[in-house]
C-alpha cells in the first residue's frame, strides 16, 4: 500500500503558506459639535465665537483663518473690519492668523477645483494646523468649497461654519457633509467632515436677495413633508409671510428646519451615507439635475420646489398620498413664491427621452448601484422606492405643466 504524506502549498520563499486568519477591527468615532442661534454675531460684546472656538477649554490662545464670501462682502462692506475688531477685543484668547481672506461667491466657488487648490494654499502659506480653527463666513457654496479645503489640509482642520444665507442656516450649514462640481457632476469631489461648530447669526439675513431669501424656505417644506406634520401646517399657514420678508416667520422657519435636520443626522443610524438611503434628497434627483441643465440659471431652492412637486405628484398617482395632500403641498409652495415649471424639464436626447431623467441615474450612481429615491407616505412620513415607471413619471411632469398653468 502506498502512503503519501500531506501536501502543504507554499509561497514563493518555499515556506508553507498558514491558514488565513482576520483581525476583525471595529471603531467608533465620537463627533460633537453646537449648533448656535444669535445676533450680531461680531460685535465684540458677543462671547458666542470666542466661547466658541475655547470650548475645549485648551488654556491658549487660538489662531483662526476667516474666510468671508465675496457677496456678504459686498452686501456688508464693513465686516471684514469688524471682523479684525471682533479678535482683537478678545486678544489673547483668539488671534487671526491673517487678514480675513475675499472668496469667490456662488456656485462659481464651486465649478472650479483650482478655487479649492487655492484655499489649501492659503491653509498651508499660514501653517494652519489641526488646533487652528477655519471661520467659514458666507452661504453654501463657500462654506462648500472652503469647507472641502479645510478638509484636506492635514487631513482636516477645525471648521467653524458661519452661514449667511436661509439654506445655509437651515440646511447646508447645519450638515456634516462638503462637495464641489466636477466633470459635469453636482457635488462629485468632497468628504464627510462634521464641523466644529456652526454659528447662525440672524442678522445676516434681511441682506439677502428676495430670490435668496426664499431658497431655503423650499427645503424646510422638504423635510417638513417627510418627517413633521405640524411643521407644514405651520408652513403652509405662514406661506405668504415668506415672500413678504416677514423676519420672525423666517427666524422660527430656519431654527426648527435646522433642528429637524440634526434629528436626522444624528436618529437615522447613517450620518457618513453608507447606505443607499437619503430621505433629506427627497425632490433633489430631479432638482440638481435641472441646476446642471439650466447651467446655475436656476437656484437650488427654485429647483428643490419643482422637484418637491414633481415627486408629489408622482406619489398622488401612486396611491401614496391624497388628491388633499397634494394640493396642499401645491399650494404651499406657490404661496411661498416659488415658480414651479422649469423650463428644462422638456429638454429631451436624442433618443426622446426628458435630460431630466438622468438625474435617475446620476442619483443611482452616487448612491453606490441601487436606486433608492425618498417620497412622501401622506404627509409627515416617507418611504424609499427602488424603481421608478418612467412613463408614469413622464405623466407627471405633464401634470405639473397643467397645474402651473404652462403652454
Amino acid at each position: 500500500m502506498s502512503h503519501s504524506a500531506p501536501h502543504h502549498s507554499a509561497d514563493r520563499s518555499g515556506f508553507p503558506a498558514g491558514p488565513t486568519q482576520t483581525v476583525q477591527q471595529q471603531i467608533s468615532v465620537h463627533w460633537d459639535f453646537p449648533v448656535s442661534f444669535t445676533h450680531h454675531l461680531f460685535a465684540p460684546s458677543n462671547p458666542l465665537l470666542a466661547d466658541t472656538l475655547n470650548r475645549l477649554q485648551e488654556k491658549r490662545c487660538h489662531r483662526a483663518m476667516v474666510f468671508i464670501d465675496s457677496f456678504v462682502a459686498k452686501a456688508r462692506p464693513e465686516l471684514a473690519a469688524q471682523v479684525t475688531k471682533y479678535f482683537h477685543a478678545h486678544a489673547g484668547k483668539i488671534a487671526l492668523a491673517c487678514a480675513p481672506q475675499l472668496t469667490p461667491g456662488g456656485e462659481a466657488a464651486k465649478n472650479d477645483f483650482r478655487v479649492v487648490e487655492g484655499f489649501m494654499q492659503l491653509l498651508l502659506e499660514n501653517r494652519m494646523d489641526r488646533q487652528s480653527y477655519v471661520i467659514i463666513v458666507g452661504g453654501g457654496a463657500v462654506m462648500d468649497s472652503v469647507g472641502l479645503a479645510a478638509a484636506l489640509v492635514h487631513r482636516g482642520l477645525r471648521q467653524v461654519r458661519v452661514p449667511t444665507t436661509v439654506l445655509g442656516q437651515n440646511d447646508a450649514g447645519v450638515g456634516v457633509k462638503n462637495g464641489v462640481n466636477f466633470l459635469g457632476g453636482k457635488n462629485a469631489i468632497g468628504t464627510f467632515a462634521p464641523p466644529f461648530a456652526v454659528l447662525n447669526d440672524f442678522q445676516f439675513l434681511p441682506s439677502l436677495s428676495p430670490r435668496d431669501w426664499l431658497c431655503g424656505v423650499a427645503e424646510a417644506i422638504k423635510v417638513s413633508i417627510i418627517r413633521d406634520r405640524p411643521f407644514f401646517d405651520w408652513l403652509l399657514e405662514n406661506a405668504a409671510r415668506f415672500p413678504a420678508r416677514d423676519f420672525a416667520a423666517m427666524q422660527h422657519l430656519v431654527q426648527r428646519c435646522a433642528e429637524m435636520h440634526l434629528e436626522h443626522i444624528r436618529t437615522n443610524g447613517d450620518p457618513f451615507e453608507y447606505g443607499t438611503a437619503r430621505p433629506l434628497d427627497f425632490g433633489h434627483w430631479s432638482a440638481h439635475k435641472l441646476e446642471l441643465l439650466s447651467h446655475f440659471r436656476i437656484s437650488h431652492g427654485e429647483a428643490v420646489a419643482c422637484g418637491i412637486l414633481l415627486d408629489s405628484i408622482y406619489a398622488q398617482m401612486q396611491g401614496w398620498i391624497t388628491d388633499k395632500e397634494l394640493a396642499l403641498i401645491h399650494s404651499s409652495l406657490q404661496r411661498s413664491g416659488f415658480p414651479l415649471w422649469i423650463e428644462e424639464l422638456d429638454a429631451r436626447d436624442p433618443a426622446g427621452e426628458r435630460l431630466v431623467f438622468g438625474g435617475l441615474r446620476d442619483f443611482q450612481e452616487h448612491l453606490g448601484g441601487e436606486l433608492c429615491v425618498t417620497f412622501p407616505s401622506g404627509i409627515g412620513a416617507r418611504q424609499e422606492v427602488h424603481t421608478i415607471d418612467l412613463t408614469m413619471m413622464d405623466a407627471a411632469v405633464e401634470q405639473l405643466r397643467r397645474l402651473t398653468h404652462q403652454p
